[in-house]
């Protein structure tokens, strides 16, 4: 009998790889924290597919998703990164790399971590939604519409409360997987 899946990712292989190995499963560690805030961010306006099929281009782009190092590029890196095509080459996308990448180093100072500051929103616990379609699934929370604010505040770019909300998702604070999904828990 075949597995059930989340019909979202049915359409390729790397979904499906995706969706079984990383998506909904609760993250802690900072660098990997931060991977999903680039490729989140990068992904406003497009499908994830687009970024998923780039993410080994982001990786060498940004260091290896290293916030330090990420955080110390300059001009002169946005107007490479612009004419490479192993990534999206919008300058504001990462321009906005950059800056986040040195808002989140402030926010791991501040906190201890960016992983204290992220999952204190939820009291440190997985939120369990009960999905029985994905039209149970929102695009915005309350909970969503209040970190992307503050994030904001502590100078985020491009991630709003509906980039915020696929985040929670893909770093399993928030448990979006149908009930009968096989890689629920």
């Amino acid at each position: 009998m075949e597995a059930v899946r989340c019909h979202w990712c049915l359409g390729s292989p790397e979904y499906i790889q995706y969706h079984d190995k990383e998506w909904g499963k609760p993250v802690y560690d900072d660098q990997t924290l931060f991977e999903y805030i680039v490729l989140e961010s990068a992904q406003a306006g497009l499908s994830w597919i687009t970024i998923l099929r780039k993410r080994e281009g982001y990786r060498s782009a940004f260091h290896q998703f290293d916030p330090q190092k990420v955080a110390t590029m300059t001009e002169q890196d946005i107007d490479r990164l612009v004419l490479n095509p192993d990534i999206i080459r919008h300058r504001g996308k990462i321009s906005a790399t950059i800056k986040n990448a040195q808002a989140f180093l402030t926010i791991a100072e501040e906190f201890g971590s960016f992983s204290q500051y992220y999952w204190s929103f939820s009291d440190h616990k997985v939120i369990e939604n009960t999905v029985r379609s994905m039209a149970d699934v929102p695009a915005i929370t309350t909970l969503s519409s209040k970190i992307a604010k503050d994030m904001k505040k502590r100078g985020f770019h491009f991630f709003g409360p509906t980039t915020c909300y696929a985040f929670m998702q893909a770093t399993g604070m928030v448990n979006d997987h149908l009930e009968n999904c096989c890689a629920r828990h």
